[in-house]
């Protein structure tokens, strides 16, 4: 066995922290280890927490952190956060407000940057989450820059989606509707002291019962509850439904092998092999130049950015342009 696959394995933290480095950094060479600890993954249960900027998400995951161990539960925790436009790494540093923690060994927390992936969720994040299943984790909390109805990638990657939403964003519940309202398996209303709690919870409850057909013959419905994580109020309760939904996963015929089903696996694999292409493809172009003399030709006008992707693209596919 692969010495990385092994260290990993065994829960070696140091191993575990270089290899997401560079998945993160995108070096060649981790696909080996990731094919080698392929095996050993499945047995993780992967929250995703997601929602707009300043609901409070870090502040929730900490809390949570607390309880779980409480639990003797080990935890790992992915900050999805946005890329610097100058280094190309991850600049909100999530791990700062879970510093407290930082010295458990149950626990491993790491930021990641979105690379200007929108989605959410970046193929190395998903590598990310593979690494600490392998590595043993019981429960992966992947927490999710927040980027509105665009945001949908996570409840591809975890088993119980979280819908983070504070009151008074008025709007935003509508922009919540249009995007990201059937992903969510629990909405919380956090910072639940402040003014126009109960129109949220009317505004999102609204919503859920518009789709009410969507959760009739026993499918989960989501519930809706009241947190003021800054306080720890509400989080325990909050946890006993993510125990409740991991509980109907189970009673579910997919139950928790949710991440290896077939719709699961290819969709993943679907953007796995659209990142290769990518890669591969681009390095290619740029190798020979045929990339930038394909933008010279644009900026000069001899072409239009239309005839100039066919032309470069479609001879690799064994397709012939016009």
């Amino acid at each position: 066995m692969d010495k990385v696959v092994e260290k990993v394995v065994a829960g070696d933290v140091r191993s575990v922290a270089r290899l997401i480095r560079d998945i993160d950094d995108g070096i060649p060479e981790v696909r080996e280890s990731l094919k080698g600890l392929y095996p050993y993954t499945g047995n993780a249960y992967v929250i995703g927490i997601t929602g707009a900027p300043g609901v409070g998400k870090s502040t929730l995951v900490d809390q949570m952190l607390s309880h779980i161990r409480k639990k003797d539960k080990t935890v790992g925790v992915l900050a999805v956060d946005p890329t610097s436009p100058f280094s190309g790494g991850a600049i909100l540093g999530d791990r700062v407000r879970m510093q407290r923690h930082s010295m458990d060994s149950g626990v491993f927390i790491r930021s990641l940057a979105t690379r200007g992936h929108f989605g959410g969720l970046t193929q190395s994040t998903r590598s990310a989450i593979d690494v600490l299943d392998a590595m043993g984790k019981d429960y992966i909390i992947v927490e999710t820059v927040g980027v509105g109805q665009d945001e949908v990638d996570v409840v591809k990657t975890a088993h119980t989606t979280v819908i983070v939403v504070i009151p008074g964003m008025g709007d935003d519940i509508q922009a919540i509707k249009a995007g990201i309202l059937e992903t969510g398996d629990i909405f919380l209303i956090n910072k639940a002291d402040r003014e126009g709690t109960d129109k949220t919870m009317s505004d999102l409850r609204l919503m859920i019962e518009m789709d009410q057909r969507k959760y009739e013959g026993g499918k989960w419905k989501p519930p809706i509850l009241k947190t003021e994580s800054i306080i720890d109020r509400g989080v325990v309760e909050f946890l006993e439904e993510v125990e409740k939904h991991k509980k109907y996963l189970t009673e579910t015929t997919e139950g928790l092998e949710l991440r290896k089903s077939k719709g699961k696996v290819r969709e993943e694999l679907g953007e796995m092999v659209k990142n290769r292409l990518i890669q591969e493809v681009l390095s290619k172009l740029t190798e020979t130049g045929e990339f930038d003399g394909a933008v010279q030709a644009i900026v000069e006008g001899k072409t239009d950015p239309y005839s100039a992707c066919d032309a470069l693209v479609l001879p690799r596919l064994g397709l012939h342009t016009g």
